[in-house]
């Protein structure tokens, strides 16, 4: 990953989603390349680098939501701080989310969006540097899917985080500051967009 990349939104359009979130997260070693973070390089480091990494910097959100059922909104956040340094309280990330009023509500209490918006909060209470998302609207209707992109949009304007958006459907693209095209595993195209929009303008 490129020193250089602001804390902005970025959408990536690819075909092999789950194998590149992997090596941005830490998971997985490229077969080739070196992908590096602040000029450190991931496909070499130890394994305990590596859980630092994990641990400290990266936010994983994935298209299902991996709530634990018998657990609350507020009680799911809280497992994430238990590991993290300077964690935001389970209270306010799901404020920042929307959520304010669904903290004592089980995960068969809410909407599918609503439980991704608490996945969202769960990733982002540790404070990570980085959000990965893949598909995270992939298994919503378009309302919901919208009000989850305008979660995620929040994150990266009110904390700054860069997010990173692995997506099949390009009209989420338009939300990005950069657009990064993949096929085959090979970057096709990359841009910028003049203006980002706002999610609600989007339409899919």
């Amino acid at each position: 990953m490129r020193d250089d990349i602001p804390a902005r939104v970025l959408a990536y359009v690819v075909s092999v989603t789950g194998y590149l979130l992997n090596i941005l997260g830490g998971l997985d070693v490229p077969t080739d390349g070196t992908p590096t973070y602040r000029g450190a390089g991931l496909a070499r480091a130890d394994e305990k680098a590596l859980t630092q990494y994990r641990r400290n910097t990266v936010g994983f959100i994935f298209q299902f939501y991996n709530l634990i059922p018998s657990l609350t909104a507020r009680e799911n956040v809280a497992l994430i701080i238990e590991i993290s340094r300077e964690p935001m309280s389970p209270e306010e990330a799901l404020a920042l989310v929307g959520l304010r009023h669904w903290m004592d509500h089980f995960p068969s209490q809410m909407s599918g969006g609503e439980q991704q918006r608490v996945a969202i909060a769960r990733a982002i209470a540790k404070r990570p540097e980085i959000l990965l998302c893949d598909e995270p609207t992939g298994a919503l209707d378009v309302k919901t899917g919208m009000a989850v992109l305008e979660g995620i949009e929040q994150v990266n304007r009110e904390l700054g985080t860069l997010v990173v958006i692995i997506t099949h459907n390009a009209v989420i693209a338009e939300m990005a500051d950069r657009v990064i095209n993949l096929s085959d595993g090979h970057i096709t195209g990359i841009q910028r967009n003049p203006q980002r929009r706002a999610v609600r303008s989007l339409a899919w």
